[in-house]
């Protein structure tokens, strides 16, 4: 009788479920989307019912391949992205929707807490205030929100809310813990200094456990809704940018990995921790090894909302088994030269993390005329979100240099996303064939289950190189003359951004 390993991917858009054999072979996958709702301008909520219905229609997508039977799988573990509480009650419901990582509304409590506690938060957390972590966020819900405040009573991130579904169990990563920005990360445990500033008691915490843990076993219920056997173990996982970059055999010193799914994540790793300005410092799922993010909000979001807007009649032909749309989008923009003929765009739909950590920044299209096309915006939107992880990658290479960089996410789907990267960041671009954090998962699955000996043996069964992209010269050379360009227009536009009301 086959056995099958599942990863589980809780990521922002949607759920991916990924199903390998116990040889390290892709069996057969699913994806199911969900929305993001925005009720204000910077606000950025999801239902946390939404992921579990989402779990399991991803795994019936996979099973209807025939490829296998979802009783003959023997473990699996969930991964999500970090910085998403999950506020319960004392019965375990669910209190209010969960504040995302893009969230910029307590950008007020981001500020109290950088001119009040930066030196205690930074030299405790390795990180510095903003929007996108927990700490902020649980403020603005006492603030606004006392009636929901008073009765937490349990604190969960979306992947540990899953595995709660299924095993009933309470428990997270030390990884997702550092994404709450209330984990101490000298002594590895949360810290009391920090978590006293949200006003909440150390018991509505998860206990923390390593992502080769088990945190529970399915239970019969779950194994009900699901088809999944039941009593078989869930083991905890990690983030999904960890295991995106696990999955393309990031486990080493100097490896780099370039993620371009709803945000632009770019990760450089390293042998320790440490503080290092305007970056987030996470362990990896790899032991004693850390890596070093910078991302921008809107990535590959941002060309879905491009797609979403203005292509609603390719949409439609799409769903009716027409072309794929963003194919389409690639094509038109590939006509255009390197550079949309002066046309830019600046990406912060969201306002924006890293380089400038402001959440009242615009998204913008500059310096079109009438001569600019459809294709020309297109382009734009690719080469704009490319220049701000540009940004993003200044000073990484303290870290030491960096010959290629492994590219992961959607958009590493698009050969002319990965041409524009080449080129931007004057390196190689790796693409592999499967590179989804439901990939990493299901390995890492494998390897706390001891199916695979060690992680270097899952790298070598299951991550495969598919191509690899080298940069042109005289692009190069283009978009070198171009980026300072780009950041010019952000220094132009940035005090007209703050005077905008956003009521």
């Amino acid at each position: 009788m086959s056995k099958y390993l599942l990863g589980i991917d809780i990521g922002t858009g949607g759920c991916k479920a990924t199903v390998l054999d116990v040889e390290g072979n892709f069996i057969a996958d699913g994806y199911t989307e969900y929305p993001s709702h925005h009720p204000h301008f910077g606000w950025v909520e999801q239902d946390p019912t939404d992921w579990f219905c989402a779990m399991k229609n991803s795994l019936k997508l996979a099973s209807e391949s025939g490829k296998f039977r979802t009783e003959d799988i023997i473990g699996l573990a969930v991964d999500a992205s970090a910085h998403n509480a999950v506020l319960l009650d004392k019965s375990g419901a669910i209190l209010r929707p969960t504040i995302m990582w893009q969230d910029q509304r307590s950008y007020e409590e981001a500020g109290f807490l950088k001119a009040n506690y930066l030196d205690l938060i930074k030299d405790t957390t390795f990180s510095t205030p903003s929007p996108t972590w927990t700490l902020p966020q649980l403020m603005w819900v006492r603030k606004n929100e006392p009636e929901v405040f008073d009765r937490i009573d349990r604190l969960l991130f979306i992947d540990d809310y899953v595995r709660y579904q299924l095993t009933g169990a309470i428990s997270t990563t030390h990884i997702q813990a550092q994404g709450s920005m209330l984990f101490d990360n000298r002594r590895m445990t949360w810290s009391e200094d920090i978590v006293r500033l949200t006003g909440l008691p150390m018991s509505v915490l998860p206990e923390i456990k390593k992502p080769t843990d088990t945190s529970g076993y399915v239970t019969a219920e779950a194994a009900a809704l699901t088809g999944l056997k039941e009593g078989i173990p869930v083991v905890m996982g990690a983030s999904d940018t960890s295991l995106e970059s696990y999955s393309v055999g990031g486990l080493k010193p100097g490896d780099c990995v370039l993620k371009m799914a709803t945000a632009g994540g770019l990760n450089v790793f390293r042998e320790y921790g440490k503080p290092f300005l305007d970056t987030f410092i996470y362990s990896h799922v790899v032991d004693n090894l850390w890596y070093y993010g910078r991302g921008t909000v809107s990535a590959a979001q941002a060309f879905r909302w491009y797609r979403d807007t203005f292509c609603g009649k390719e949409l439609m032909e799409e769903r009716a088994g027409g072309p794929n749309t963003y194919q389409l989008l690639d094509k038109e923009a590939e006509a255009i030269s390197p550079g949309a003929d002066g046309l830019f765009f600046h990406p912060y739909m969201s306002g924006e993390r890293a380089p400038y950590w402001d959440p009242k920044l615009r998204a913008s299209f500059t310096g079109f005329s009438s001569m600019h096309q459809r294709g020309h915006f297109t382009r734009a939107l690719l080469e704009g979100v490319t220049f701000s992880l540009r940004q993003c990658f200044e000073g990484m290479e303290e870290f030491g240099h960096i010959d290629r960089i492994s590219f992961v996410g959607g958009g590493s789907k698009s050969p002319l996303w990965r041409s524009i990267l080449a080129n931007v960041f004057d390196r190689d671009i790796v693409k592999y064939k499967r590179d989804d954090s439901s990939l990493g998962a299901a390995m890492l699955t494998g390897v706390a289950l001891g199916v695979f000996g060690s992680h270097q043996e899952a790298i070598q069964k299951a991550a495969v190189i598919d191509s690899v992209t080298k940069p042109n010269p005289h692009h190069v050379e283009k978009y070198r003359r171009l980026f300072p360009l780009y950041v010019e227009i952000h220094d132009d536009l940035v005090n007209t951004y703050h005077k905008y009301e956003t009521d």
